[in-house]
């Protein structure tokens, strides 16, 4: 039988190692085999992990199936002084952030997948192991969806932590700005909800202040009324790639970006550049929001005109992502729209990525994302958010990075290394957002002082032990900011 939580065995010994096996036993003897998987762990539970780079072995596995089990393991956590790590989809590329190897605990939430719609489909509750492919197919019947993430395999804990980043951020919003409430169990095991009523506080901190405030275990989404969308996606040689640059700067600047409906993604490379155009309503043809790209040559159509839902949107884009094992990093800068600077900083990446590729293959990438000022305003108007976008409206840059060889990791990664920090010198906006933030880049730091301040306030509020600071392994946290 399994034993209660509030009869553990005292720490008998303070070595790491002996800690680690005492912890992952009492929680087993606490919780059960079935949620305690000990150590040696399955090689499929460590491979959940997207990147070769957080692949690790930790001394046990737990999966938490609700709230009360979260909290009885941050109480075996903190008796143990053990540390952990808390994965939701595994998609993050930062070693560390949703992987651990011995000594240490991987609390891995993909048992918290409950997605429970309202009776008129207004709102879903998520759970944070849930993937937003599957949370986007539960809501077609219903025909509407959420400002969540635009791959189906990506966990819904992390990106709603760091922002979220959507298909529809530009008309509604990040995906945190969407979130009306949450339940979180905090570092003594204590379970709250959030909300702009309840703890109006954490409820703000949650909206893009990484995990240092307790573990979310349901997010309550509102949704939006789009089933059906356009998309045409066409490819440019890389002879055009500089004509492609100043044409998404002058639809940023122009009229076409005031269409909130309207969205393109683009990824660049040394081969060319990938432009899918997106209008969340369904039409016959490519709208001519989109008139600033059409004297383009195409090279290439890789998806016609289409009408598509909104699951098979998130299929296409998951074509454009290497979801191989392989090594992968990524990496955010924050920029202002200016098309001679997107030309300029592309010739300064492409010349590094080239060098980098003859002598390791490693495949990079150069994104450009519109952040709109509506992206901005709607956080303003749902409450705000610790990114405190300014509304005049932006670009985040980000690269996707894929390599074989860990001997390789230093010089592929110098390449997005030089040319972020060629970008900060060249740009007059400093913020990086999370969820395309390296291993080394600090976020948090980004989002002004005003705004670290309050969410320094709300972890020492509702984490005055600093059990995410001190015990968690790694991820954007507080302590690295030093300031509080």
């Amino acid at each position: 039988m399994a034993q209660s939580v509030d009869n553990l065995p005292s720490v008998r010994n303070n070595a790491p190692a002996t800690a680690a096996v005492e912890a992952c036993l009492a929680a087993q003897g606490a919780l059960g085999a079935d949620l305690v998987l000990l150590a040696p762990v399955d090689q499929a539970i460590v491979d959940v992990n997207w990147s070769e780079t957080c692949r690790a072995a930790p001394s046990c596995v737990i999966q938490p199936t609700s709230a009360q089990i979260v909290s009885a393991v941050l109480q075996i956590i903190w008796q143990f002084q053990v540390l952990f790590a808390i994965r939701s989809g595994g998609h993050s590329p930062n070693p560390g952030w949703a992987s651990i190897g011995e000594p240490g605990i991987l609390l891995d939430m993909s048992r918290l997948d409950t997605v429970s719609i309202s009776a008129d489909a207004s709102v879903v509750s998520v759970g944070p192991g849930q993937q937003w492919g599957k949370v986007v197919e539960a809501l077609s019947p219903h025909n509407v969806t959420v400002v969540g993430g635009r791959l189906p395999s990506l966990g819904v804990g992390g990106l709603l932590l760091g922002g979220g980043f959507s298909f529809f951020s530009g008309e509604y919003g990040l995906a945190a700005d969407n979130l009306r409430s949450a339940e979180v169990v905090l570092g003594n095991g204590t379970i709250v909800e959030a909300s702009a009523q309840v703890n109006p506080d954490l409820f703000w901190a949650l909206k893009g202040g990484g995990p240092n405030f307790g573990i979310v275990t349901r997010f309550d989404l509102v949704t939006i009324p789009i089933q059906r969308v356009y998309a045409e996606v066409v490819v440019y040689a890389p002879a055009e790639t500089h004509t492609f640059l100043r044409a998404l700067a002058a639809w940023q600047l122009g009229a076409g970006a005031s269409d909130l409906r309207a969205t393109v993604l683009a990824v660049s490379s040394l081969g060319g550049t990938t432009l899918a155009f997106i209008y969340s309503q369904p039409v016959a043809a490519r709208p001519d929001t989109f008139a600033a790209f059409a004297d383009i040559p195409v090279l290439a159509t890789a998806l016609p005109p289409t009408n598509l839902a909104v699951l098979e949107l998130m299929q296409v884009g998951a074509g454009q992502v290497n979801e191989a094992a392989q090594r992968h990093d990524y990496r955010a800068v924050s920029t202002q729209i200016d098309g001679d600077l997107y030309v300029g900083m592309f010739d300064f990446w492409a010349e590094r990525a080239a060098d980098v590729h003859s002598k390791t293959v490693a495949n990079q990438s150069f994104v450009i994302q519109p952040i709109t000022s509506n992206l901005a305003q709607k956080g303003l108007e749902n409450g705000g958010n610790p990114l405190s976008l300014d509304p005049s409206g932006m670009s985040w840059w980000t690269t996707l990075i894929d390599w074989e060889h860990a001997a390789d990791d230093d010089v592929v990664r110098s390449v997005s290394i030089a040319t972020t920090e060629e970008w900060k010198k060249r740009s007059n906006i400093g913020l990086e957002y999370m969820n395309d933030c390296s291993r080394d880049q600090d976020p948090l730091a980004s989002y002004g002082s005003e705004s670290v301040a309050k969410v320094c306030d709300v972890s020492q509020k509702y984490d005055p032990d600093k059990v995410f600071q001190k015990l968690q392994q790694d991820g954007f946290l507080l302590k690295k900011l030093g300031v509080c």
